[in-house]
């Protein structure tokens, strides 16, 4: 119970005891131990919480456009499209068209590896070479070990405004490269984070790329400009900067302003530094005017602040959870979730010596549902299949959206056999519904692999079982179940 509360709240104890300690030090300590302590405070808490700040509200507005890439990377109509080749650029345009307003995205593309076009919501913008400077980017995609990157570059479809490219790397099923998709995040908005961080906490806020140029900096007030070179009193510790440490760099200068303490951090994501800057003196100042008072109000002001924090940690904390680990269509467990309850289930299962099953789904003609009728069509039919899979199966049963049509289904204490009729159920509860589309009615089927855990195997082994299943019942006409030992 201890280490669970310790792990989850360490943060907040820490900055408790590191708040209460603080002000007891000001307290009872002379005027130049409290400005050491005040100054221990600005560098290694104040600062770095800042970056930590930043970094956070970047990661979360990238994860969403990241997990949107991914999507589109595994999107079965994306890679039949490339793979039957490249018929008919305005089915993609649309699709790229759609993602875009869907997701308020400012770009959305597509690149094949075969033909070498890049297509973007209105057709094909260009064919990318590798002579060419700003094609680069997609060899390198290409040649990575990593399914995606993240990287900083001037957007061709919106008239060169500097963009985060989020890109993901497209596979057939064989796993081999075919092209490359993703979507791109305005520069500017990375601006307004700086701008309200700096309003905030009264922190000068700006990124620096490895040459030391100020990339980025607040979009209103005091501008950093230049290089941190060239910079009066930075120059002599720019080079510190530049470390490649992704933990905080404790630095301090001195220019016309007096003293400045700053923290600094690599962040990978777009190979920059982080740098927050504060003055000394102004903290002095207020250390000085409520000396005084400081002890009256400190009790409190710790406890608000860390009834606050733990507010926030625990919203932000369950946000995060429920984003990482649900499908944003239907609402189901994804990919990532269901590993982690595919691992459960296997050690219940080798605790109990129970038997475990999967069963793999897959909405029949779902290409042509999207070609004839459209992708909001497809979704309709994706999220009602969904409901309809959640009503049929137990409480105990993992169901998991896999990606495009697909789902996965894990039945835990079922048998080869009864996994069978329990996909028979699903497949009957399928046949029998009917879709309204205006005056016409639309009916789903769906095909059916099912396997049983043989008790050591991986997931990725017993998933290629269950998808060889999926597959002979495909191949036998579709509307059916088959299953594999």
């Amino acid at each position: 119970m201890f280490s669970v509360f310790w792990k989850k709240y360490s943060l907040l104890v820490w900055l408790g005891a590191i708040l209460i300690m603080g002000f007891l030090a000001t307290s009872l300590a002379s005027y130049w131990v409290s400005r050491d302590q005040i100054r221990h405070s600005i560098i290694d808490q104040g600062l770095p919480l800042t970056g930590d700040n930043i970094y956070s509200e970047i990661q979360r507005d990238v994860l969403r456009p990241t997990f949107i890439s991914s999507l589109m990377a595994s999107d079965t109509f994306v890679r039949d499209w490339i793979l039957s080749g490249e018929q008919e650029p305005s089915q993609i345009a649309r699709y790229l068209n759609e993602v875009k307003q869907e997701y308020s995205a400012v770009s959305s593309f597509l690149v094949s590896d075969k033909t070498r076009h890049y297509y973007y919501s209105q057709g094909i913008l260009k064919t990318i070479k590798e002579t060419e400077p700003r094609d680069t980017w997609f060899f390198r995609v290409r040649d990575m070990k990593q399914n995606y990157e993240m990287n900083l570059d001037v957007d061709l479809a919106n008239n060169d405004t500097v963009t985060v490219f989020i890109n993901y790397r497209v596979f057939d099923y064989e796993g081999h490269f075919i092209g490359a998709t993703g979507i791109g995040v305005p520069l500017e908005s990375l601006a307004r984070v700086i701008d309200d961080i700096q309003k905030r906490f009264n922190r000068r806020v700006y990124f620096v790329n490895n040459q030391g140029d100020i990339i980025v900096s607040a979009k209103t007030g005091e501008l950093h400009k230049g290089s941190i070179h060239e910079l009066p009193g930075i120059t002599t510790i720019a080079d510190q900067i530049i470390n490649k440490n992704t933990q905080p760099t404790h630095l301090e200068y001195e220019n016309a302003a007096g003293r400045i303490m700053l923290s600094s951090r690599y962040i990978p994501e777009f190979n920059w530094y982080l740098v927050v800057e504060q003055t000394e003196d102004a903290e002095m100042a207020k250390v000085q005017q409520v000396l005084a008072g400081n002890i009256a109000i400190s009790a409190l002001v710790t406890a608000l602040v860390l009834l606050l924090c733990l507010y926030s940690v625990n919203r932000f904390q369950r946000r995060l959870e429920n984003v990482a680990a649900t499908d944003s269509l239907t609402g189901l467990l994804n990919r990532h979730a269901f590993e982690l309850m595919f691992e459960q289930a296997v050690h219940e299962t080798h605790r109990a010596k129970t038997p475990l099953s999967m069963i793999l789904l897959d909405i029949d003609h779902f290409k042509t549902i999207n070609d004839n009728h459209g992708h909001l069509t497809g979704d309709r039919v994706i999220m009602r299949v969904a409901r309809l899979l959640e009503n049929s199966l137990r409480n105990g049963d993992v169901l998991c959206r896999w990606g495009g049509e697909e789902f996965l289904i894990l039945l835990k204490q079922t048998s080869l056999d009864a996994a069978q009729g329990v996909a028979e159920k699903l497949r009957e509860v399928m046949a029998a519904e009917q879709f309204q589309l205006g005056t016409k009615t639309l009916h789903i089927t769906g095909s059916f692999g099912v396997a049983e855990f043989g008790g050591v195997e991986t997931l990725v082994h017993f998933f290629a079982r269950v998808d060889r299943a999926l597959y002979l019942a495909k191949s036998a006409g579709r509307n059916r179940i088959e299953a594999v030992k």
